[in-house]
């Protein structure tokens, strides 16, 4: 090398050691330090976060509220758990009429049968929160379905619980073939024949197989279940002969009573129900321990907005409160029975455990 080219390179050789400390060095070490801000600087970037999320959060309530001023602007459907023709469908069919009225938009019913309401709940629980797809549910999916199902596809966590609907009690009722004319000759003929008396249901833990079992239990008798999706399907058997009883909702029920092919023998109420006049009470037919009231209620999926929730609520009750939908709950031997605002759980939970009893006592699962 020569001298000229020894000269070149001792004149960069310190700066290409400078840049070569300066790339290896920590990025922290390579930054200039920032000045810290002051105490009034950090308070007024700390106002400035909470303001942004005050403001966030009013958008996005005022968009609900928004929402829920232009809901329904489209048809609203109602899925019923059961198959066509039973209380819940004859119900849910009349309370779609009805709102269908309030709102000015139609209302649809939807029939999703299967494992005790638990295949329609299921349908419900993973609908959108926006207030368009409704569930009209037998109390016993929430009371008792949790007892007899390991695995149920929904819980009461999944659902905004709105209000019960209407209540009434239930009829027993046996094809006329049995040889039993009233509530002693059944039962007379269930002890002498164990097992042989097959009774029918709208599907495992429904309120018609609850009525049935909750009657054997105070009855002592030993009478089988079979279950079907739906009252529907489960009467038709009963009036074909091939089972032989039910505790049938009234309103379901009733209209087979004029075949001459099923006979009531006494109503689960208190009292006897317009509709059945000539019917006694389970009391006045001799069995003081027993009394059975089916319930349904109205949900919706999990966060839906309250104010879609509590305009859901108000047009329940104006509906119930109309002058056809009195007179046809009166006609079906039911009552409007409005849950007190924000209530329904309670009332699911207390009612629960004496399910829990029962299903424990005798031994009842669908699994």
């Amino acid at each position: 090398m020569n001298h000229e080219t020894n000269l070149g390179w001792a004149r960069w050789k310190s700066p290409l050691r400078a840049l070569r400390a300066f790339l290896q060095a920590p990025a922290a070490r390579r930054r200039p330090e920032a000045p810290q801000p002051t105490a009034q600087e950090r308070s007024e970037r700390a106002l400035g976060r909470i303001s942004l999320a005050i403001i966030l959060g009013l958008l996005a309530l005022s968009g609900r509220n928004a929402a829920a001023s232009e809901w329904p602007d489209k048809p609203v459907k109602i899925v019923i758990p059961f198959a066509a023709g039973g209380a819940t469908d004859l119900l849910g069919r009349a309370l779609a009429n009805e709102l269908g009225k309030i709102w000015k938009q139609s209302v649809v019913v939807d029939n999703r049968p299967g494992a005790g309401g638990a295949l329609g709940a299921e349908v419900v629980a993973k609908s959108p929160s926006d207030g368009y797809t409704l569930l009209l549910a037998s109390g016993s999916m929430f009371t008792v379905n949790p007892h007899i199902y390991s695995k149920l596809p929904y819980s009461t966590r999944s659902f905004e619980l709105i209000t019960k609907v209407a209540s009434g009690p239930m009829v027993v009722t046996v094809n006329s073939d049995l040889p039993a004319r009233n509530m002693q000759e059944l039962i007379a003929y269930a002890k002498a024949n164990p097992a042989k008396v097959n009774f029918a249901s709208a599907g495992n833990g429904s309120q018609v197989h609850m009525a049935g079992e909750s009657f054997a239990d105070a009855t002592g008798i030993d009478i089988t279940h079979i279950a079907y999706k739906g009252e529907g399907p489960a009467y038709a058997d009963l009036l074909a002969g091939v089972v032989q009883m039910a505790v049938g909702n009234i309103n379901a029920i009733s209209p087979l009573l004029k075949t001459g092919k099923i006979r009531a023998l006494a109503v689960t109420g208190k009292e006897r129900v317009a509709l059945l006049p000539e019917v006694p009470t389970v009391a006045e037919a001799g069995l003081s321990n027993y009394d059975f009231t089916g319930w349904f209620a109205l949900v919706a999926p999990a966060s839906t907005p309250t104010a879609l929730t509590d305009r859901i609520d108000a047009s329940v009750r104006q509906a119930v409160a109309q002058p056809g939908m009195k007179r046809y709950l009166a006609e079906q031997g039911m009552t409007a029975t409005l849950s007190p605002k924000g209530k329904l759980g309670d009332e699911i939970n207390n009612e629960t455990e004496r399910w829990k009893v029962l299903v424990s006592k005798r031994k009842i699962s669908a699994n």
